[in-house]
Order: C-alpha cells, then structure tokens, then sequence
C-alpha cells in the first residue's frame, strides 16, 4: 500500500480531543484501505486457524507482528529516510498502548482461542465490536446519530442468525468467552487510537504498536509455559506458509491500512469491517477448512451487509 494522499496534522490530533470531532471525509484512500481490511482481514481467520495447528498461539503472534513491525520500519527508512521514525515519548507510549490493547488483548486472545472455535466463529463474534465502538463514544459525549444504532442493532440481528445452532457445532464456551473478552480489548485499543497522541505519520505508528504489540505476545507466550518442549521441526509447511502469509498481508498490509483509516476516517465507519470480514472467514472456512455451511450464512449475511450499508450512509451524511 503506498503512502495515503494527506496525513493527519498535529492540529487535527488537537481536535480530536474536542467534545465535537472533526469532520473526516470518505476519499477513494479510505474505500481502497478498507477493501484491503475488509477482504484480507477476512481471510486471516483461516490464516490464523491453520498456523495453530501446529504452532503456539502468543508465540506465534509475537513473532508475526515483530517481524512485520520491523518489516515495515526499514521499508519506511528506505523509502523516506530514518528521520521518519521519530515520534516524542509521549506518542511511543501511546502507540505500545494502543498496540497492546490491539494485538495482545485483541488479536491474541482470538489467535488463543482458534485453538478450539472454527475461524468462521470466530470471526462472526468479532462482529460485536461497533456496538463497544458506539457505546464507548457514547459514553464520551459524542453522538453517532441514530442510523448507527439501527446499523449497530441489525449487524448484532445478524450475528444472532450467523450464530444459530447447527452453524458451528460444538464448541467450547472458554473459546467463545475469550474472543469476546477480545473484542472488548480491541474497541478500546481502536476508540484510543482516535484520542491519544500517536505519531503524525500513521505507518510510524503502525510500527511501534506492531513492535509492542508482538512483544507483548512474546512476552505472554513465555509466561504461559509455551516454549517448554517447543520443537521447531514439528511446525507443518502450511503453518509456515499461513505464518508468512500472515506477516505481509495480514499484519504488513492490512494492519496498517487499518491504522491509517483510524487517523483519517470516521471511527464507526471503520469498525464495520467487523461486519463484513465474518462473510468472508466463513466462506474460506466452509471452502478450505470444510467447516459447517448452513442456511444461516445467507440470511445472517444478508442482515449483516443491511447494518454495514446503513452505518456507512448515516457516517456520509454527517
């Protein structure tokens, strides 16, 4: 992904502090970022699925976001210079904070719990996330309007249909319990993303949280037992190739294509990708992995986009 066209300036960051946010149009930049989001984002629940398979979930984790951070750190160096990476100490700790809450709270906790919950399930309980997005704005003063409760609601109808039984089988609550303690983590790490002062250049903060992201995952990992009897050859080819498939588009890619679109669109506009990356994760699944297809998706699915349509026009006209 190249550089976006205009990059959010420190006054824009001083007025997202304000009770009244700043107007953030909807570019053809943010449809591109959020396709990106939308479709690889949606495929990295399988990603994810089969690189368990093999290997630890927080082990797995850190590494994938180090090496993308790092990844990303030298093609920016390269590009525009080492000066790119300089950001106050106040925006490192910001962008670890946000990294945490995102990568070890919100992705690592759903890379634990594909050990047992399809990725199609997973991804469909990652829907609830706009509704913390839109309670947590709430709370804060601000008014998404009244299409985004609507689109909120029909999104979770269409989690409630997604989610009927017959559509996942037997699954552990443990797992079910985890991805939606993950979601929570998530939407506080996006909500703050928006609020603190992060690095100028969105792909400088990318980095940074990509960084303390994985290490927060290393970190866990290791507190969690899981390099006792860790054997490197027992790793399957397919984990590998869904690892690295993982570094470059899932992380690489698409993560930071998402913290851009958290600096330069509105807040619940992104969170729709919640939406949408569940229709594809399921689909992938269902043709993969063989996990269950029933009459749900289509309905479910259908509900879904309804919520993601409404959300997107009540954000384009305000």
């Amino acid at each position: 992904m190249t550089s976006p066209p205009v990059e959010p300036t420190p006054a824009t960051r001083v007025r997202t502090r304000r009770p009244a946010p700043p107007i953030r149009r909807i570019t053809g930049a943010v449809w591109a970022a959020l396709v990106i989001v939308y479709v690889v984002w949606g495929s990295t629940y399988l990603g994810i699925r089969v690189v368990v398979e093999t290997m630890p979930p927080f082990l797995s984790a850190g590494a994938r976001f180090v090496a993308a951070g790092l990844l990303l750190a030298a093609l920016l160096a390269w590009r525009k210079g080492a000066a790119v990476l300089k950001a106050t100490r106040a925006q490192l700790a910001s962008a670890a904070l946000v990294g945490l809450l995102l990568l070890v709270g919100g992705n690592g906790l759903v890379v634990l719990a594909e050990v047992s919950v399809p990725s199609g399930l997973a991804a469909l309980l990652i829907a609830v996330v706009p509704a913390w997005v839109v309670l947590l704005r709430t709370a804060f003063g601000e008014r998404p309007g009244a299409g985004a409760y609507v689109g909120v609601l029909l999104g979770l109808a269409g989690l409630a249909v997604l989610t009927l039984p017959g559509l996942s089988g037997e699954v552990r609550i443990g797992g079910v319990l985890t991805v939606i303690v993950a979601t929570v983590m998530w939407s506080a790490g996006s909500f703050s993303a928006s609020r603190i002062p992060l690095p100028a250049n969105p792909f400088t903060a990318s980095t940074y949280e990509m960084i303390a992201g994985g290490l927060g995952c290393l970190l866990v990992g290791v507190v969690r037992g899981e390099q006792r009897g860790l054997d490197v050859s027992a790793f399957s080819g397919r984990s590998w190739t869904a690892l690295a498939y993982l570094v470059v588009f899932g992380s690489l890619l698409a993560f930071t294509a998402y913290a851009w679109l958290l600096q330069t669109a509105p807040l619940s506009l992104v969170a729709t990708y919640a939406y949408v990356n569940p229709v594809v994760a399921v689909v992938l699944g269902g043709l993969i992995l063989d996990e269950a297809l029933t009459w749900p998706l289509a309905l479910g699915g259908a509900v879904v986009v309804a919520g993601v349509c409404l959300i997107v026009s009540t954000e384009r006209r305000n």
